[in-house]
């Protein structure tokens, strides 16, 4: 069983829609803890989201829970994925293509702390940090195969956070892009189907003293989008109990934000 995220039918509301009911929650939240100013970020991804997305069912309903932390297969064939087109409006903003031309965000840039207290008081501890280049290597073949359509990710970041009683563990994953098409369309079929559009969740190192999630455990699947990355949170307890949803779906929510809010602030400076 997954709790939280699940996935959805096709026929599910159009992916702008739920990136903006996604973001209204979040930013609700957010108010309560702190006071940040709207920046032009959101507006971007936004605009971008609003773009055409076109894609065709290919007859699969929204797939069946399974564990984050499965290994694809390097010899399995590609996967049936639906053929997956995203437009930029004709108003996208003008400062898009400068953007675009800074380097990709660095390991250092997105996870900076190994120790990070949050505004709220919670404390988490980075036990984990992996990145490569060959981001199918981080991801499920449908996600990769999905990816190849377009022109590929430029680099996949991955950070395991545990919080202070180091019950939980929530991998957060920063996928960035070449074309701000391919991490939306990655963003619009990830949001409609979260466990079968998935990035791998990291197992602990030996060092960290933390045991491997248990195969098939339930677990809370966030993503966000900034200007050219999507930013992944698959949080579950370390034991793969199912209780205490509230609780792990808060600790994946916040450490999500924490890791968009240093995408924004490198993709998009002016908009913080």
């Amino acid at each position: 069983m997954t709790f939280g995220d699940q996935g959805m039918p096709y026929g599910a509301p159009d992916p702008y829609t739920q990136w903006v009911v996604e973001q209204e929650r979040i930013r609700r939240r957010r108010r309560t803890r702190r006071a940040v100013a709207a920046g032009t970020g959101v507006v971007l991804v936004a605009a971008i989201t609003a773009g055409a997305v076109l894609y065709t069912d290919g007859g699969r309903d929204g797939a069946a829970a399974a564990s984050s932390s499965a290994t694809p297969s390097a010899t399995a064939p590609s996967p049936a994925v639906p053929s997956v087109a995203v437009t930029l409006p004709s108003d996208a903003p003008s400062a898009l293509p400068s953007l675009l031309s800074r380097p990709v965000i660095r390991p250092e840039q997105a996870f900076p702390a190994k120790s990070v207290r949050l505004s709220d008081g919670s404390r988490y501890e980075r036990v984990d940090l992996a990145t490569t280049s060959d981001c199918a290597k981080g991801m499920s073949p449908e996600l990769a195969a999905l990816i190849e359509q377009g022109q590929g990710c430029e680099r996949l970041t991955a950070a395991l956070f545990t919080d202070a009683d180091r019950r939980s563990q929530v991998t957060v994953t920063v996928l960035s892009f070449r074309r701000v098409e391919d991490a939306s369309s990655v963003f619009a079929m990830a949001s409609m189907d979260p466990v079968t559009y998935q990035v791998v969740s990291l197992d602990p190192p030996p060092a960290a003293g933390l045991p491997t999630v248990p195969p098939g455990a339930a677990g809370v699947f966030r993503r966000l989008m900034t200007v050219r990355s999507v930013v992944f949170a698959n949080g579950q307890w370390s034991d793969g109990s199912e209780q205490d949803e509230a609780a792990i779906t808060e600790q994946t929510e916040d450490l999500l934000q924490y890791a968009d809010d240093n995408v924004v602030a490198y993709e998009d400076p002016d908009s913080v």
